[in-house]
C-alpha cells in the first residue's frame, strides 16, 4: 500500500522550495427474548485523531499565505468528513433508541397483559383460593381421570410461571436497553458538537488565510488547486463497469462534473467527496453513509491492477478523502473548496491507502 502524502503542504514546498516546513495538523447487548440494541457501539469519529485548535499562523509572503491556506482547506476536509461521520454515527444511536422504546414498551404491554391472567392460575393450582386437590379427587370420574387433572394443573402452573419470569426478564432487559441507548445518543450528540466546534474553528483560520492568499497572482493560486485537487482533465473515452449497478453510479457521478464542492453537501447540486459517491450509488441503489472513512471499510477491497469503474479509492491516512474510478487511470471526484466536481487522475492526490469495490 503506497505511504500517503502526509498533507498538500509537501506539494507546495515542492512549490515553493524556500518556504518554512510547517507540520501537518490532520482528527450487543442482546436482549431477552430476540430484542437487539447496539447501544454499547463504539463511536469511531471519537477516536480519531484531534487537531488541537491554535490561532492562524501569520504568513511572511503570499507564497507562505497559499500553503497555510491550503492547508488549512485539507484540515478542514478532514474535520467534516468526521462531522459526517459523527452525524452517522447519531443517526445510529438515534434509530438503537427508537428500537429500545419500542422493545421496552412491547415487552412492559405484555407483561401487563399477562400477569393478572398467569398470577390467577398459579394461585388456582396451588392455593386453597382456587380448585384444592380435593376438590378435584371428588369430582373425578376415576383415579387416572383424578391424576390427569392434576398433572394438567401442573403443567399449566409451571408454564405460566416460566412466562412470567421470561416477560419480566424482557421488560427489564428493554428497560435496561432503553437506557443504554439513551446515553448513547448523548455520547453521540456530544461527539458531534466538539467536532463540529473544530470545523467551525477551521473555517475561522481559512477565513483570515484567505485574504492572504487572494494575493497570489493567477497562476500562482492555479498551481496550489492543482497540487491539492489534481488538474481537471477531460474524460478518456468511457471504459465499461464490471455490473449494471455499478455503471450507473459512473453514470451518475460524471453527470455531477462542474457542480461545485461544498463541504457536507450529498446533492443533488453541490457535493463533498464522500456525499457524491453516496449520491452516486444511491442512484444505482446502494445505500452509503456520508462518509469517506467508513465508505473505506464497505464492499471487497481490490488492488491497483483489479481497478474497474465504479471502484471507491480513498486518500490519506487516516481516511477523509474518496473518489470514484472512471478507468483509464482516472477518477470523478468532488476534490475541495474551490474546484467542482472533476475528473482527474487517480494519482493526482498523492498516496492511495485503500480501494474498495462496492457492487
Amino acid at each position: 500500500m503506497a505511504t500517503p502524502r502526509p498533507a498538500l503542504g509537501h506539494a507546495l514546498d515542492q512549490l515553493h522550495p524556500g518556504l518554512p516546513a510547517t507540520a501537518h495538523r490532520p482528527l450487543r447487548r442482546r436482549l431477552g427474548r430476540g430484542v437487539v440494541l447496539c447501544a454499547g457501539a463504539s463511536l469511531a469519529v471519537a477516536l480519531l485523531p484531534g487537531t488541537a485548535a491554535a490561532d492562524p499562523e501569520e504568513a511572511t509572503s503570499a507564497a507562505q499565505a497559499a500553503q497555510l491556506v491550503a492547508r488549512a482547506s485539507h484540515d478542514l476536509e478532514v474535520v467534516s468528513e468526521q462531522v459526517n461521520e459523527a452525524r452517522e454515527a447519531l443517526a445510529q444511536q438515534q434509530a438503537a433508541v427508537a428500537d429500545a422504546e419500542q422493545a421496552a414498551a412491547d415487552a412492559e404491554h405484555q407483561l401487563a397483559a399477562l400477569d393478572g391472567q398467569i398470577r390467577q392460575v398459579a394461585r388456582a393450582a396451588f392455593t386453597a383460593e382456587g380448585t384444592s386437590e380435593l376438590d378435584l379427587l371428588m369430582t373425578s370420574d376415576s383415579a387416572e381421570d383424578f391424576v390427569s387433572q392434576l398433572a394438567t394443573l401442573d403443567l399449566i402452573a409451571g408454564h405460566t410461571t416460566d412466562v412470567l419470569v421470561d416477560v419480566a426478564e424482557t421488560a427489564a432487559a428493554a428497560e435496561q436497553a432503553r437506557t443504554d441507548a439513551g446515553a448513547a445518543q448523548e455520547q453521540a450528540e456530544q461527539a458531534l458538537a466538539d467536532v463540529a466546534a473544530r470545523q467551525a474553528q477551521l473555517e475561522g483560520d481559512i477565513a483570515d488565510y484567505q485574504a492572504q492568499y487572494e494575493a497570489l497572482s493567477a497562476p500562482q493560486q492555479q498551481a496550489v488547486l492543482t497540487a491539492h485537487a489534481g488538474e481537471s482533465v477531460p474524460a478518456a473515452a468511457p471504459a465499461p463497469a464490471s455490473s449494471g449497478t455499478a455503471q450507473a453510479a459512473v453514470d451518475t457521478a460524471l453527470a455531477q462534473v462542474g457542480d461545485p464542492y461544498v463541504w457536507g453537501a450529498g446533492g443533488p447540486n453541490s457535493f463533498d467527496c464522500s456525499g457524491l459517491t453516496q449520491y452516486a450509488y444511491a442512484a444505482a441503489g446502494i445505500s452509503l453513509p456520508h462518509s469517506s472513512r467508513i465508505q473505506s471499510q464497505m464492499g471487497t477491497a481490490v488492488t491497483r491492477a483489479q481497478l474497474q469503474p465504479g471502484d471507491l479509492i480513498f486518500y490519506y491516512s487516516p481516511v477523509s478523502h474518496v473518489s470514484m474510478y472512471i478507468g483509464n487511470g482516472q477518477m470523478v471526484h468532488a476534490s475541495t473548496s474551490g474546484q467542482p466536481v472533476k475528473v482527474a487522475s487517480v494519482d493526482s492526490m498523492g498516496g492511495i491507502t485503500a480501494m474498495r469495490r462496492i457492487a
